[in-house]
């Protein structure tokens, strides 16, 4: 095996996998249309939720006729990071933007993260299931103390409040904290009735299956549900699996999330009690995670206090750090998240210190060619001493023609003479690999990088190149790196060697700006090592 052909296959093999998770986007993922949910993105109302077998959740009566009764009243939120809506038919977060983050570079529109009209709904519900007679579900009638509130502190409540006949008192309060997407939710029971009273809590997420516009088509990102238990650790449940079967799985603790390409949301309930996590899909294309806790009693004259936590943002990985365990998790880096995850920390470090995201992605570069540097050195002194003994390899081709089996052992001959391993370029290049492909998930799902200038007309990092000139260079360093190797003996493959440098210099055309640095930096730094190694190896001064 040569080292050309090694090179080939990997390439071949990786623009196929992103060919495949294009194919995937475009023709597997079902795609939700606007005729395909109600106008309110609700669905059936009996459906949405969470039910446990025989000791089923419904919504009763008295909360159906409410809001055949009652239309809501729209709480306005603005803080320094959000715009949101809060409707107190339900006392849900409807509407919310992220007021930080615009939808494209230079253009004043937030992204729009939650949303329950149109063909995107994206919403987060919660409420109390009361074992007996009505209770403030996400489709009950709240009443708010006003209807718009601004930030002006450190700190932000807002509050809603439900009753019922019998004397029961449910406050929950929506706590806002000042540069933070963590939004904590305190549910107050206060039960001035002369019976106890048995309610449930629930948390879950509502979405269909809509896809965020991508940088490009072969670019493939998950989009779908998250659970997270202490058993289990992270499970990813796509929409498909949704729909397949729901999910019943109890867990102390954990949360469940829907995310998507930058973004995400999530419910974090009280880490120390007991929860069963459900996933649904219900009518219209709607997809439901949630998790809902044991019964619990308050007694007639007590008061009771629930506590939960709500991310919606961006998938900052210090605020999921600090947010809830396992949370940054919500960042999807794939199988390799083990080395993804200190690549970060290194991009990181290298911003803090120079406050460019293109210059840290230079410096991290530099990093992985030195950790890699010895590595990398055995197999480049195995590629460039296979040049060297390149003219005799074509002599014996032609010596003995189409007798492979003759051609073969005068080749093994020569590589045992020469003291040459054909296989000594291919392993460290192969050991490699995980570590490359890891760089590439973290500079593709890290939010931090997201429309990042670097310099000149590179003023997006996540975006193509406008002008393709990051991916000609690219196509140009590709090509000086290929003259250091040696050309393959089978002219059909030399062929197809001359077309990589076109065909990815083609491909990357469509590719972050941010990747394509990284590799004309890593292509520079090799043929600066090849280099070195060669001209020693032919001036005699580093011996095989």
């Amino acid at each position: 095996m040569d080292n050309q052909r090694t090179l080939l296959i990997v390439a071949l093999a990786f623009v196929s996998i992103l060919i495949w998770q294009a194919w995937q986007t475009d023709y597997v993922l079902p795609q939700a249309t606007a005729e395909a949910v109600s106008q309110n993105g609700q669905g059936n109302l009996a459906q949405d939720v969470p039910s446990a077998g025989n000791d089923e959740l419904r919504v009763t009566e008295g909360g159906k006729s409410t809001l055949k009764a009652a239309l809501g009243e729209v709480v306005s939120v603005t803080t320094d990071v959000y715009k949101l809506q809060i409707n107190t038919l339900g006392g849900g977060i409807d509407q919310l933007q992220l007021s930080e983050y615009p939808e494209e570079k230079g253009i004043d529109v937030p992204v729009q993260l939650l949303n329950d009209n149109g063909s995107k709904i994206f919403v987060v519900e919660s409420g109390l299931i009361a074992t007996e007679g009505d209770s403030p579900n996400h489709h009950a009638l709240w009443q708010a103390e006003r209807t718009s509130y601004v930030l002006s502190d450190e700190q932000l409540r807002v509050p809603l409040t439900w009753t019922n006949s019998q004397g029961i008192t449910v406050r929950k309060t929506y706590v806002f904290s000042k540069g933070s997407y963590r939004v904590d939710v305190e549910t107050q029971i206060v039960n001035n009735s002369t019976a106890d009273w048995s309610v449930r809590e629930y948390l879950q997420i509502k979405r269909n299956n809509y896809t965020e516009k991508q940088a490009n088509s072969f670019i493939y990102t998950y989009t779908g549900g998250i659970l997270y238990t202490e058993e289990d650790k992270y499970q990813k449940i796509d929409f498909d699996d949704m729909q397949d079967e729901n999910l019943s799985q109890k867990s102390i603790g954990g949360w469940a999330a829907m995310i998507q390409h930058y973004f995400g949301v999530a419910w974090v309930p009280n880490k120390d009690n007991q929860y069963n996590y459900y996933t649904k899909s219900l009518d219209g294309g709607l997809y439901v995670i949630g998790t809902y806790s044991a019964n619990k009693t308050v007694s007639a004259g007590d008061s009771k206090t629930i506590n939960a936590v709500l991310f919606a943002g961006p998938k900052l990985h210090e605020q999921l750090k600090t947010t809830a365990t396992g949370l940054e998790l919500m960042v999807d880096y794939g199988q390799l998240t083990i080395i993804a995850e200190p690549i970060f920390w290194l991009l990181s470090f290298f911003y803090d210190l120079v406050g460019n995201w293109g210059v840290a992605i230079i410096m991290v570069t530099f990093s992985i060619k030195a950790l890699f540097y010895k590595l990398s050195e055995k197999s480049y002194k195995s590629m460039a001493n296979m040049k060297l003994v390149q003219p005799r390899i074509v002599a014996l081709k032609e010596r003995f023609g189409d007798d492979k089996q003759k051609l073969n052992q005068a080749m093994m001959e020569l590589y045992k003479t020469e003291k040459i391993n054909p296989l000594g370029g291919c392993f460290p290049m192969l050991i490699q690999i995980p570590v490359f492909i890891s760089l590439y998930w973290t500079l593709l799902e890290s939010v931090e990088l997201r429309q990042a200038p670097f310099m000149l007309w590179m003023d997006n990092l996540s975006s193509a190149d406008p002008y393709f000139i990051l991916p000609v260079i690219y196509g140009i360093t590709m090509f000086f790196q290929q003259r250091l190797n040696p050309a393959p003996v089978d002219p059909m493959q030399k062929k197809m060697m001359q077309l990589l440098p076109i065909m990815f210099t083609g491909f990357f055309a469509f590719f972050p700006s941010g990747l394509v640095l990284y590799w004309i930096v890593n292509n520079i730094l090799t043929i600066a090592q090849q280099t070195f190694i060669m001209k020693r190896l032919e001036s005699g001064e580093d011996k095989k």
